[in-house]
Parts: structure tokens; sequence; C-alpha cells
């Protein structure tokens, strides 16, 4: 068994599978995957097999989600629940008292809090939200904030898949299934029911950036149709991580989220103790940069859907509960045409964040760690100023560099949170930016 000295992330242990919801198989100790079954009469070296379902038993087999875990202690040995205290700042998304109904188009500015000494867990602030466990639809959106790691302190959420989007600050992930680190510019996805804590690696950098807590489908890669085999997001360049069994010799607190409220178990060592599993639902991340971006060669700035990276569908073909879309570095190529997202209105709502450098449809008023929401048929679109420039630009092919803003797009309206829109974070002055 392996213990965990220090936060290095170039530890032997930080090995990858790499593909995309492939099936897995990953051991430290030879001989503790079986061979023939998943459940023997005797698991060797004195384990215990745990099956970890993400799908309905009869999901169809290219939905099918579980792997199985061969632990040193079953998980249900610790499963008696206290209530924990309210969380004063991650909203109950099924509470309505916590949020204000509005259409209007809100910005706010990089999201700073002036307490600065909490963790992953402590620092999380619900933005807005459209759904919640108990319908098993829509998502939550929150930002944290930490300069602390969690240490002895892990988090399971049964109530949704998490991606975390990191703005600023590198993190050490401890997942059931393995360790991972994730830097901006890259994702972590963690799976709804897997137990994990978030460390930073350099405790002097604060460590901002933003969550989605996904109710529906479990997110997976949108289908290709007439783009062809090679474009978007490729599921080689997905990775999940090697088994590894965490030995901390001091007592650990597990807070588990269920319906939208925290509960504790404790546990006399770290609960991230798999020594071996094999299957395909585990948590994985992505690097943003090897996204291959399709883009116009002819006219008109394209729809969003072309830079989706993974999406969660609804049951009504061609719609997302979820989509996480990306704006990455590209050639803007196109004549006679306006380039930047044009004014617009649709069905879906959308909120997107800015992890580095400038967004082009606002390039000097949408700072990174900042955040936007424009709902169902909200009108929006570049400011005055980028409209101005880009009309009278001279076309020629030009890089956009140096960027990356993302988006998560939704079918159903998004409800914000009274904390963000009462914040001192929220832009007064964003509908002043639409002055025509």
């Amino acid at each position: 068994m392996h213990g965990q000295n220090s936060l290095n992330p170039n530890s032997p242990e930080l090995h990858y599978l790499t593909g995309f919801q492939n099936h897995f198989e990953t051991e430290i100790i030879a001989g503790a995957l079986p061979k023939n079954q998943n459940s023997p009469q005797k698991p060797a070296h004195g384990l215990f097999s745990e099956q970890l379902s993400g799908s309905a038993f009869t999901a169809p087999r290219n939905h099918n989600l579980k792997s199985w875990l061969y632990k040193k202690k079953p998980s249900v040995a610790f499963s008696q629940f206290k209530r924990a205290a309210p969380h004063p700042t991650w909203l109950n998304p099924a509470s309505p008292e916590h949020f204000e109904i509005t259409p209007e188009a809100l910005r706010s500015h990089p999201f700073a809090p002036k307490d600065h000494d909490k963790t992953f867990l402590e620092s999380i602030t619900t933005f807005t939200q459209n759904g919640n466990a108990q319908q098993r639809a829509g998502s939550a959106i929150s930002m944290y904030y930490a300069t602390q790691s969690m240490s002895t302190q892990y988090l399971c959420n049964a109530d949704a898949e998490m991606m975390i989007v990191p703005n600023t600050g590198d993190l050490f992930i401890t997942t059931e299934m393995g360790l991972m680190t994730c830097a901006p510019l890259q994702i972590a996805v963690i799976p709804r029911g897997i137990k994990f804590k978030v460390d930073l690696i350099n405790p002097g950098i604060p460590a901002r950036g933003y969550v989605l807590e996904n109710f529906g489908a479990p997110f997976q890669l949108p289908e290709l149709g007439p783009i062809g085999s090679n474009g978007l997001a490729h599921a080689r360049h997905f990775e999940t991580p090697v088994a590894f069994c965490e030995t901390l010799g001091t007592p650990t607190t597990v807070f588990t989220r269920y319906l939208g409220e925290l509960f504790t178990t404790a546990h006399p060592d770290s609960p991230c103790d798999t020594v071996a599993w094999h299957g395909n639902y585990a948590p994985y991340r992505y690097d943003l940069r090897k996204f291959n971006t399709i883009n116009t060669v002819s006219y008109d700035h394209p729809d969003p859907s072309i830079f989706t990276v993974l999406t969660s569908p609804t049951p009504q073909a061609g719609t997302a509960n979820v989509d996480f879309v990306i704006f990455p570095p590209r050639w803007m190529v196109a004549e006679n045409t306006f380039r930047p997202p044009y004014f617009h209105r649709n069905t879906m709502s959308e909120f997107m964040g800015l992890i580095t450098g400038q967004y082009d449809a606002k390039p000097e008023s949408f700072r990174p760690g900042g955040a936007s929401l424009h709902n169902c048929m909200t009108p929006h679109g570049p400011d005055t100023k980028s409209f101005e420039s880009a009309t009278h630009r001279n076309l020629a092919p030009e890089k956009l560099d140096h960027t990356m803003a993302f988006m998560w797009e939704s079918a159903y309206p998004y409800v914000p949170a009274k904390q963000w829109i009462n914040s001192e974070f929220i832009d007064r002055d964003y509908p002043k930016g639409w002055a025509f």
C-alpha cells in the first residue's frame, strides 16, 4: 500500500489510462484484480469487492456505466450518517427561497471573496441552478476560491456529477480510483458517488475556478455528424487515474452531498483505499488545448455547438441538459462577414466563464475569473466597442490567441442565486455595454 507524503505532481503514482468511457483495469498489487469473476468468494489479499454503478442496471450497453472496486474496507462499514451544519454558500438548489427569477443579463467581476481561509469544499459558492437531484435533470453552477487543502476531509456528491474548471492554482485531486492533478486549461470530472478531496499543489497561490453539478445524464462525447471522425475532442485525450491506495494513519471525515444537504461519516483512515479496480465509471481529466477546433472558412460566425467538448443529453433528441463548450485559440478566417458572435436570442441558456486571456466579443470588460449569464430568449451579443471594431475591420486571416473562454449551455432556464445577484462582484453597469 502507498501513502501520500507530499503533493508532488511528478509522483510516480500519477499515471493515467487514456480513452473515454473505455473499460479499464488497474491494480497496485499483482493479483488484486480477479481474473474470472467480479466478486469471487474470497478476494485476494483480504480485499472486499464493491460494485459502483453510474447508470441503471438495464441501461443500454453503450450507456451502461459501472466499475468494480477492490478495497481494504467496504464503504458500508462507514455508513452511519450525521447531518452536518448547513453550508453557508453552497446552496440547496431545491430551496427556492435562495434564488430569484430574472431574465436580466448578468455579469460578475472575478470572484475573490475577502475571507481567504477556506478549502475547496468550504469555499463553494452557488451562482445559479436549473434543476436538482430529485428531478434528475438540470445543473447547478458555483465558484470556488480555496487557500487551504482539504487534507483529512473528503467529499462524496451523491446528487451530481461534478465538473471542475480551474482558473488559477493547480489542484491535486485524490479519488477512490486514483490521483489526478488539474491545472488551468484542464478540466476534471468526478462522477456521482465517488469520494474525493482537493488539495493545493502551491498553497501560497489561491485556487479559483468554476464548478458544475450535473444532475442529468452523465457527460459524453457529442456525435460528430457531418464534421466527420476527426473533429472536436478525441476520446484518446481523456485521462483516467490508475489505482492508488491512500494510507494516512489518521481519522478522516467524508462529507456527503445528498438532496442538496451535507452529511458526515467518520473513517479511521482514508476512504480512498481502493487497491484495484476495473470498469468504465471513473474520474477523468481533459486538456482543453487538445481540442480540434472546427471553424468557418467562408462566411458567418458558426453556432457555438461546433465548440462542444462534452454533452449531457436529455430524452429529447438534439437537446442538451447541459453542454460544455469552449472558445479556444483559433484562426478567424471568413470573408465579407461579421466575425465575433452576432447579436442573438436563443432557447438555450448560457453561463459563461473566462479561464485566461480575452473573450473576443468583450475583450476589455469580461475578465478571467468572471462570469456571465444569458437566459432563454434574453438578447445578448458583443459590446459596442467590439461591434464597431468588427464592423469596420479590414478582413484578413487573423489568429485569435492566448484565450480560453467556456460556456455551460442548457435547455433549461437558470435561476440565479440571491447571494450572487446581490454580491459585490455583480457588474451593475453591464447593460451599458450595449449603448447603441
